[in-house]
């Protein structure tokens, strides 16, 4: 709920200034249409950036991969077990 609340904000403020700089007149009538490109662009690239740190810092977790393992091993022998052919491709 906290974001949709920041990203409602940063929106109702880029709309204002938006309007702000059509009404004082600072930007000519032609170029009216580049300030939501631009943010849109802007919006774009923050995303991509995001992402990059995202999958640069992505955790590796080797306790929980032994965990995954030993859970992949019972649920082999459980298998086993009610006679279900399971592929040993160890």
């Amino acid at each position: 709920m906290k974001h949709i609340v920041k990203i409602i904000t940063l929106l109702v403020t880029i709309s204002a200034l938006w309007i702000g700089l059509l009404q004082a007149a600072i930007l000519p009538r032609s170029y009216t249409w580049l300030p939501p490109i631009y943010f849109i662009v802007s919006l774009g690239c923050y995303g991509l950036l995001m992402v990059g740190v995202g999958l640069m810092q992505f955790p590796t977790c080797p306790q929980e991969a032994l965990l995954l393992q030993q859970d992949i091993v019972e649920a082999k022998e459980f298998l086993k077990q009610r006679n279900v052919d399971v592929g040993d491709s160890e």
